[in-house]
């Protein structure tokens, strides 16, 4: 299993000390840094700007939100990053949810699944530059001869031939099919809240994706990066502030990232086993009492979803999660003395 830096997106205001962790990340052997976007910083320009530095590690988004931009700016993204960084981009997408999807970015929501196989093949298409990219899909029609066409649309190939064709395309999926389709389409997966408790709930879905004829890779080839916020305790009482810091994250994602009847973040935790706490989470949260929907968040699930505790706890949790098929485990970390600290346990 290989180790990855998850720098996420911004808060309030750009990070600080991102530039020593990229390159203590990098020393220390991990294989990627990865950058995330929601509706305030995008994934791809911090890559590219704390990427400069690097010359070994993989660059990945995780994750880019595919209505944020048609399928063939995306790929111009991944093709120009991935030259200048001599093939090491990782290009990890996602679908998001409707209230980004239609309040941020203005794009319909509908059909996600056959959305995604629309926007990976079209990628695909302009990486390979075998012929001036069409598509007759209804999501992403090329050349556009819709509603407001001027009729004069030309089939293109890209200007600039790309340096892979085979630019791994990671996807982020949650659901039962979004997951299957993942691992027909795809070179990995980007789960989200994916612990070894809840790692045999999503081997059937899996496998009905490598099953399915033209299955692009197998389970001996395929990716599986998982996020979780590593962090070695030295004493119980740390532990303690370090678990009671995480919970307000694991509630705002179970019941504030979407409205009532659409939170596919809900939703996963009600497949982990967490009905009733999802819908008392929810309620709270949709209603301000966010302080209280906290509250009832338990420690055992933050202690499921992250690896937290002594050394000894966290290098056994670490086997956990390879244990399941995890490839690569993407970790938060405060700062470059944390990060090294964890690379010195595992190495």
């Amino acid at each position: 299993m290989k180790l990855g830096l998850q720098l996420g997106y911004w808060g309030a205001q750009p990070p600080t000390g991102v530039e020593e962790m990229v390159a203590a990340a990098e020393e220390a052997g991990f294989d990627a840094i990865f950058t995330a976007e929601a509706w305030g910083s995008d994934a791809f320009t911090p890559l590219a700007w704390w990427g400069r530095s690097t010359s070994r590690v993989r660059l990945g988004t995780s994750i880019v939100q595919m209505s944020g931009r048609a399928p063939t700016s995306i790929a111009m993204h991944a093709l120009t990053l991935d030259h200048l960084t001599g093939g090491r981009v990782i290009l990890g997408m996602g679908v998001s949810g409707p209230q980004v999807v239609e309040g941020w970015y203005g794009q319909p929501f509908q059909k996600p699944l056959a959305r995604t196989r629309e926007v990976v093949d079209i990628i695909r298409k302009v990486l390979a530059r075998e012929a001036p990219v069409t598509n007759d899909g209804p999501h992403y029609p090329l050349p556009y001869t819709g509603p407001g066409s001027v009729g004069l649309g030309k089939p293109l190939k890209p200007i600039v031939r790309p340096l892979r064709a085979d630019i791994p395309i990671w996807l982020g999926a949650e659901g039962p099919k979004n997951v299957a389709q993942t691992a027909e389409i795809a070179d990995g997966w980007i789960p989200i809240f994916y612990t070894p408790k809840s790692a045999a709930m999503y081997q059937p879905w899996l496998d009905e994706g490598f099953a399915r004829p033209g299955a692009r890779r197998t389970r001996a080839d395929f990716e599986i990066a998982a996020t979780c916020h590593l962090q070695i305790c030295d004493t119980p009482e740390v532990k303690r502030m370090v678990v009671d810091a995480l919970k307000p994250s694991v509630s705002l994602y179970m019941g504030g990232m979407g409205a009532a009847e659409a939170n596919f973040h809900n939703q996963v935790f009600v497949r982990m086993g967490y009905e009733e706490l999802a819908t008392q989470v929810q309620k709270l949260y949709l209603e301000g009492r966010k302080d209280e929907a906290t509250a009832l968040i338990p420690d055992e699930l933050v202690e499921d979803l992250h690896i937290i505790g002594s050394p000894e706890e966290v290098k056994a949790k670490v086997a956990e999660w390879e244990a399941t098929g995890v490839t690569t485990l993407m970790l938060s970390f405060r700062d470059a003395g944390e990060l090294r600290r964890v690379a010195e346990l595992l190495a």
